[in-house]
This record gives C-alpha cells, sequence and structure tokens, in this order.
C-alpha cells in the first residue's frame, strides 16, 4: 500500500493514509463509522488499488454486498490479485445468488490461492449449499485435510465451527458438541461463540446480569396482576388513625385533668398553711398578753408589800 500511496502528492498521500488507517482501525468495533472513512479515502484516490480495497472491506462490513462487490472487482482487476476471490463469491451470496458462489468455488482462481484462501473458498461454498437447502453438501464439502487437521492454523476455528454448525442443522447433535468442543480448543482469540453453542446444548443458560429487559418484563407481569386483583378492606386488630387520634384526644384530657388536680391541691395546700400560720399568729399575741397581765400582776404585788412595811 506505501508504495501504491507514493504515486500521489506528498499532501494527498498523508490524507489518503489517515483515513486508511481509520478505516483498518473501526471496521471491527464501528463499522459504519469505518465505511465514512473509507468513503472519503475513495473521493481523494479511487484509482489507489488499496483504497478500493478498503471501500469494498468497509462495504462488506456494513452488509453493503453491491457495492462490495464493485470495489472488490475493481481493486482486482486493478492487481490481477485472486485472493479476494472468496469474498466476492461471498457477496454474491449475499446477494442471494448462492448458485453463483457455487459457480466461482470451481473456477480456476481458486487454484491460485494460498492455504487460507481455499479454506475461506470452502467455507463460502458450504454456506452457499446451506442456502440452497443442501445441508448434507455443505457437510461434505468441509470435510477436508484441514478439518482433520489437529494443527492449530488461523482458520481452524472457524472451520471447525462451521462444521459443527452443519451438524447441528441435520440433527446429528452428538457429533455437533463433539465439534463445537474442538471448535472452542481452538479458538483461544474468542472469534466464534463456540463456547456458548456447547454450554446450550449442555443445557446451561446464561443470564445477562446488565440485561433490563428481563426485569421490565417481570415488572409488567407484575403490574398486570395487580390491575386484575380486587383489593378489599379486611378486619384489623391494628388500630385506625382515627383510633389514634381519640386514644391521643383521651391522654390529653387526662393529663390536663391531673394538672388541674395538682393546682386545686397546691392552692390547698397554701390556704391551709395560711390558716395555720394566722392561728399560730392569734396563739402567741394570746400568750403575750396573758404574760403581760402576770408580769402586771406581780409589780403590783411588790407594790403593795411594800406599802404594808
Amino acid at each position: 500500500m506505501r508504495q501504491e500511496l507514493l504515486s500521489l502528492p506528498k499532501t494527498l498521500a498523508e490524507d489518503v493514509a489517515r483515513n486508511l488507517v481509520m478505516v483498518a482501525r473501526l471496521i471491527d468495533e464501528d463499522p459504519d463509522g469505518a465505511y465514512e472513512y473509507s468513503k472519503i479515502a475513495l473521493r481523494l484516490a479511487s484509482r489507489v488499488a488499496a483504497v478500493r480495497e478498503a471501500a469494498g472491506f468497509a462495504a462488506y462490513a456494513t452488509h453493503k454486498y453491491s457495492e462490495a462487490l464493485s470495489e472488490f472487482r475493481a481493486a482486482r482487476r486493478m492487481t490481477g490479485n485472486a485472493d479476494l476471490w472468496p469474498l466476492m463469491a461471498d457477496c454474491e451470496r449475499g446477494l442471494g445468488r448462492p448458485e453463483k458462489a457455487l459457480e466461482m468455488a470451481g473456477a480456476p482462481e481458486v487454484q491460485k490461492l494460498d492455504k487460507a484462501g481455499q479454506v475461506e473458498m470452502r467455507l463460502v461454498a458450504a454456506g452457499a449449499r446451506r442456502d440452497l437447502d443442501q445441508i448434507d453438501a455443505a457437510i461434505v464439502t468441509l470435510q477436508s485435510p484441514e478439518l482433520a487437521s489437529s494443527s492449530i492454523q488461523p482458520w481452524t476455528a472457524r472451520l471447525r465451527y462451521a462444521y459443527a454448525d452443519a451438524l447441528l442443522a441435520a440433527e446429528r447433535e452428538d457429533e455437533a458438541r463433539e465439534w463445537f468442543a474442538k471448535a472452542v480448543e481452538s479458538d483461544k482469540d474468542g472469534t466464534t461463540d463456540a463456547s456458548d453453542r456447547l454450554a446450550e446444548l449442555d443445557g446451561v443458560e446464561f443470564v445477562d446480569a446488565l440485561d433490563e429487559s428481563a426485569d421490565d418484563s417481570e415488572q409488567d407481569a407484575s403490574e398486570e396482576a395487580g390491575s386484575d386483583t380486587v383489593v378489599t378492606d379486611a378486619p384489623s386488630d391494628e388500630p385506625s388513625d382515627e383510633d389514634d387520634i381519640a386514644d391521643e384526644d383521651d391522654i390529653d384530657d387526662e393529663v390536663a385533668t391531673d394538672e388541674l388536680r395538682e393546682d386545686a391541691d397546691a392552692v390547698a395546700d397554701a390556704e391551709v398553711d395560711a390558716d395555720d400560720a394566722g392561728t399560730d399568729g392569734v396563739a402567741d399575741r394570746q400568750a403575750g398578753e396573758d404574760a403581760g397581765r402576770a408580769d402586771s400582776g406581780d409589780r403590783e404585788s411588790d407594790r403593795t408589800e411594800r406599802d404594808s412595811d
């Protein structure tokens, strides 16, 4: 690709390169974003084979098979390379033409492919057979030395997975489970969901803890059940709000009565104390008067005795 970009002016080449880098960076996580960058690169340098190929991959990732096929064909014309042949055949499948894909699978171009390309072509052909409801033919198509090999290659997990899936479609469940397990062994990067498929066959059910749809469904069901239920008032041993208010009023009355009693008692005690104090004063004055009279009598007696003398 670098060699192809050297044919462009430096500034233009840098702009195209930046967009191609973004295509490669986003195509797995954000295919739509990658597609937008590919369109920019295509407008800048449509005569560069690497740009046409990148545009084809971005269109393929967003299921725009007609556009992808056109870009792949253009790139192949520019380079004469057959590496894109399996992808072109798969685009034919995406366009609803499995027969065309099978025709391409038997073309001389397949012989020009490397081992990875031939395995990819086999996967496309098996998919075309399944599109035509030829399940047994799809199984036979996938049976190959690459499938039987014990060595792990970049394509091994996908090949084993496709074979297991075809066996399951043919209702050969035990064999399918065996090959899903083999796919798991070879799928170190998690490129397939073989582990999930194997778990399903073993009856294991996964629940997404972050999935709110299940909670919403349960809540809706509860609300529907609640709307159909007639709620009636039943006798209760617990006091009602009115009873509580009445009890509070009674308590307030009792407190007020007690306070009045205490005030009355206090007043009565004060009056008694006052009476006692008054009585004591009268008695003290009477005693004083009596003592005074006694003293006067004593003095009178003394004077009488002196006069007699």
